[in-house]
């Protein structure tokens, strides 16, 4: 496989933008096209149509000896997206245990694109949600016992079980679930609503980016810094996510992982701009910073929860980094129109696409919130032609696999949000 790595890697960065690839590429690779018992959507015409069939393409494994790992849990149908859900009943929606594991609750937003999932294993769900909070209370401590509805309410344990199917152990999910803990509370401590500010907010991440990027100086200034990992929860937080997670990442991984949550502090930084000079930037302005911060970090390291490794050169080929930044783009947007009620009730202004569409093109916040779905729905389907086309074009096994990664982590991000009732509730626009 490796002997004809380069090869293929040459090929598939012209060839995935290329119409109708050659089936004779994946019988070269020894992978064949025989359909995975995945349920798709029926084709019918226009652009639904066309989504349908990439993502028909993309959810279809590789068949033969040595591939059955490379399988994901399928997949439920999903709606058609030009048939709106009903409308939600906010008063519908009951309190329950967030990691229980019962069946989850929730309404989807209508009309957006979406693909239900199976309810993640409770057993799974369960042993994850205990192992987390143990490790977040009392080896990181990174939340204080006032915090402890709000930490169960976020229901880390469901999210990860349910964006990582393939994930061959429940140690495997722990290396995505500390890592997502430890994001959000930088997030939280340092921009957001416990004690987060924009006003020096650059070197509060510089200095945290060290815990997960490392400081080499002097055996003299050394210690000091050393001390300081541990000063506040965030630099806590990352240092011992970090140091979990290269227990199992390979050095490429982790190098990757790096290069994204620098990605992700940029993206922090021109938010922060921003709300220090109370600007709302264009449309296209937002959705390039929230290319950044966005999600970015947890689906690029779904080869690492999934005990396997995309190689480094298929990786940066643009034609597979332009799928991670549609999947993360797309995923983000899921959050902006899930907190979009959360927010607003937020003290100041919070900056998310329906409030910046509303503000910057002059239309009613129904209207803006609507015209958000729209795009969030231009964005998975170009995510789906796109990782379908590569997938065509590109028939290395931990390349399919990879792509298939990332689908499901797609997909159980947007369940998270629709059932965790705790943080969020839909607005009345339906």
């Amino acid at each position: 496989m490796r002997s004809s790595l380069f090869d293929v890697a040459a090929r598939f960065g012209t060839a995935a933008r290329t119409p109708g690839v050659e089936a004779g590429a994946a019988a070269e690779a020894g992978v064949t096209d025989a359909a995975s018992p995945v349920a798709v959507p029926e084709p019918t015409d226009g652009p639904a149509s066309e989504a349908a069939s990439a993502l028909e393409r993309i959810l279809r494994g590789p068949s033969g000896l040595g591939t059955a790992g490379l399988h994901l849990a399928p997949r439920a149908e999903p709606p058609a997206d030009h048939e709106p859900a009903a409308a939600p009943d906010p008063a519908a929606d009951p309190e329950s245990d967030p990691e229980s594991g019962a069946p989850a609750e929730g309404t989807p937003i209508p009309g957006l694109y979406h693909h239900p999932i199976p309810e993640p294993d409770p057993v799974r769900v369960a042993e994850v949600s205990r192992r987390i909070k143990e490790w977040a209370v009392e080896e990181a401590e990174v939340y204080p016992p006032e915090w402890e509805d709000q930490f169960d309410g976020f229901s880390v344990g469901r999210y990860m079980v349910a964006c990582h199917p393939d994930a061959p152990t429940v140690e495997h999910v722990m290396v995505a679930t500390r890592l997502m803990v430890a994001e959000n509370a930088v997030d939280d401590c340092y921009c957001e609503d416990h004690g987060g500010s924009p006003v020096g907010l650059g070197s509060r991440l510089l200095l945290a980016h060290t815990a997960l990027d490392p400081l080499h100086t002097t055996e003299e200034y050394e210690p000091a810094w050393l001390e300081s990992l541990g000063s506040d929860a965030p630099r806590r937080a990352y240092r011992s996510a970090m140091e979990y997670f290269l227990r199992t990442a390979t050095p490429s991984q982790a190098d990757r992982y790096r290069h994204d949550m620098a990605r992700l502090h940029l993206g922090y930084l021109a938010e922060a701009a921003w709300a220090q000079t109370e600007e709302v930037p264009e449309v296209w302005a937002y959705l390039a910073m929230r290319q950044f911060n966005n999600f970015r970090p947890c689906p690029t390291i779904t080869d690492t929860v999934g005990g396997y490794e995309l190689p480094a050169d298929l990786h940066a080929q643009p034609a597979m980094q332009r799928v991670i930044a549609l999947a993360s783009n797309a995923t983000t947007i899921v959050n902006d129109l899930y907190s979009y009620t959360k927010e607003l009730k937020a003290p100041g202004v919070h900056l998310n696409l329906p409030v910046v569409i509303a503000e910057r093109e002059g239309v009613s916040h129904r209207e803006a919130y609507l015209k958000a779905v729209e795009v969030h729905n231009d964005l998975m389907h170009r995510f789906e032609a796109e990782a379908a086309a590569l997938a065509e074009a590109c028939p290395v096994p931990t390349a399919q696999r990879f792509l298939r990664g990332v689908a499901a982590w797609v997909d159980g991000n947007h369940y998270w949000h629709q059932t965790n009732t705790y943080r969020y509730s839909l607005p009345d626009f339906w």
